[in-house]
């Protein structure tokens, strides 16, 4: 929805500011620019990347209609899965939360969560971790140098498509001047037209200039940036799954395991320790009836 928002302010500020000087829309309509612009940057992208960034960076961009997934609720509801589990196995056995970590769309206490059990990174990330603790092998700066170097390759393989796409926002102008170029070179071949012809022509021939411009940093180059943004966002959860655990793992019990994840979050979406332990207990009950069922 934002980037819906942000598109169409640019779209309405930079039209709609030219037509209120008393400018007309016609003249900008260069469909033959436009391909060459257009295309020359896709021809870059394709050449400048392999199959696995090209799908990678697609694949991003189909996803961005989503508005950010990771906020306090969210968080709140992730640390509260962690605390139901850790407390499941503090209270019986790491053994008894086995099951639940293996076969977690059949956990009584993953079901209370649904928006985790949709978000394979999450889940993943979750259970692959847990069951390195149950298996009782792996000390805890293990762990944590582990789950450093995952969360390393994630932001690295996750920040490909946003590098593409700037790459793309850096070229975007420069085609532009290559087809005002070309689009002066045609006026000025014109040897035969009047004043008036080859006014019209080279004013045509300067529209590549700022589709380039426009279309790199008022399209690309935003979309870039929010992809950047979605990349903080998931290392912040992870972060934040990493910490609580690692807390764990020293002997921290769970609320003050969770307690220690909540303090690797923002400002901006984390919950107070009142907020925090309201939730964890409240949806604590609800597992343990769950469980009971």
């Amino acid at each position: 929805m934002l980037i819906a928002l942000g598109l169409i302010a640019i779209v309405l500020s930079v039209f709609g500011g030219f037509v209120l000087s008393g400018g007309s829309l016609g003249p900008l309509y260069q469909p033959t620019e436009m391909l060459m612009i257009g295309g020359a940057a896709i021809g870059a992208f394709i050449a400048a990347n392999n199959g696995k960034a090209i799908k990678a960076t697609l694949g991003t961009v189909g996803r961005l209609r989503r508005s950010t997934r990771y906020d306090k609720a969210l968080y709140l509801d992730v640390m509260a899965l962690l605390y139901n589990l850790l407390s499941k196995a503090r209270r019986e056995s790491m053994r008894a939360i086995e099951k639940d970590i293996e076969e977690p769309w059949q956990s009584a206490l993953f079901s209370e969560y649904p928006a985790l059990l949709e978000d394979p990174m999450i889940l993943t990330f979750v259970t692959d971790y847990l069951r390195l603790i149950l298996s009782g092998q792996i000390q805890a700066f293990e762990l944590d140098e582990l789950m450093q170097h995952e969360i390393e390759e994630f932001e690295h393989e996750a920040h490909i498509p946003a590098d593409a796409l700037n790459k793309v926002a850096d070229g975007l102008p420069a085609f532009g001047i290559v087809a005002a170029v070309m689009g002066v070179v045609k006026a000025l071949s014109a040897v035969n037209v009047g004043p008036d012809l080859m006014g019209q022509m080279i004013a045509h021939a300067l529209v590549g200039t700022f589709l380039g411009i426009y279309l790199a940093y008022g399209v690309v180059a935003p979309l870039a940036s929010r992809i950047d943004r979605q990349v903080a966002e998931a290392l912040k959860m992870l972060h934040c799954i990493r910490v609580t655990l690692l807390a764990s793992l020293q002997g921290m019990p769970p609320m003050l395991a969770v307690e220690f994840g909540r303090k690797a979050l923002h400002f901006s979406e984390r919950p107070t320790a009142l907020e925090l332990e309201h939730h964890v207990r409240g949806t604590a009950v609800g597992a343990l009836a769950a469980v009971g069922r």
